[in-house]
């Protein structure tokens, strides 16, 4: 049987995994049977997206996060406004590319030197462990990211079941790190030096098409971004975490750890729920 657009959510509560499909658009018989067709990956984040926008209730601040699947949230955060499903809600915003995004759709905007505390927070990660740990950043807004969502009171994750790894590190993707530009060179070499027995091989990001021809990228806090990449487990989080952050040179490292009260995961069996209890 088809399941309409965008309805019937998954939860890890239950072993039951939903296929999400929509009718064909196919012209046929009100007795014929509908023709099944499965959701492409952006339609499953969006279905994520508004499952996440769910939580959202009127009177709330909210971090807005970054990313493909945050975008869909705040459009549909700014489609109940418009609606007027939801009231008095206050945006503050991870990125200014979200800025601009819902500066455009009308959402009223704020900061945390204003509001301190935030409700909720809505974005997107780049690894998922079982243990609900993240890796973010690798749109290059993490510090922003880390700062709003380290101070919400619930945080809900959109992912697709590709970013759900063993440990993180385990996409064998980027871990980033923002830098400051003074003598990058040095602290990524400490970087390196740090996770010498993971393997670990520090880039700096750059615009162009390899590292030394490119031009660095450049944060919206004016800072680089060193990118870690592991070949092995790195081991317990937290000291991991705190060797970084210890570097003279380090802004911020792109691991969530214990931040994400739920994760949303979009994959082809549908869309799962998972609470952090």
């Amino acid at each position: 049987m088809a399941i309409p657009y965008p309805h019937f959510i998954a939860s890890e509560k239950s072993p039951m995994e939903t296929k999400i499909l929509v009718p064909s658009s196919s012209p046929s018989s009100s007795s014929a049977p509908l023709s099944p067709v499965i959701l492409t990956q952006d339609e499953l984040k969006k279905i994520a997206a508004y499952k996440a926008v769910e939580y959202v209730e009127s009177n709330m601040v909210l971090g807005l996060g970054t990313g493909s699947t945050a975008k869909h949230a705040v459009d549909r955060i700014a489609e109940l406004l418009n609606q007027g499903k939801l009231h008095n809600i206050i945006g503050i915003p991870t990125s200014k590319i979200t800025y601009d995004q819902a500066v455009s759709l009308g959402i009223p905007l704020s900061d945390l030197d204003s509001h301190p505390i935030v409700d909720l927070a809505i974005d997107g990660a780049d690894e998922v462990d079982p243990f609900l740990n993240l890796v973010k950043g690798r749109g290059g807004s993490l510090l922003r990211e880390k700062m709003v969502e380290s101070s919400c009171r619930k945080f809900v994750v959109i992912v697709d079941e590709s970013k759900m790894v063993e440990h993180l590190g385990g996409s064998g993707l980027a871990m980033p790190v923002e830098v400051v530009p003074f003598c990058w060179k040095f602290t990524a070499m400490r970087l390196k030096a740090l996770f010498e027995d993971s393997g670990c091989v520090a880039k700096l990001r750059t615009l162009g098409e390899n590292e030394s021809g490119g031009v660095p990228y450049v944060t919206d806090n004016g800072n680089y971004i060193v990118d870690l990449y592991f070949k092995k487990d790195i081991g317990d989080l937290k000291v991991a975490s705190d060797e970084i952050l210890r570097l003279a040179g380090v802004v911020e490292h792109g691991m969530f750890i214990d931040m994400a009260t739920t994760v949303i995961v979009a994959g082809e069996l549908g869309v799962t729920v998972k609470d952090k209890f």
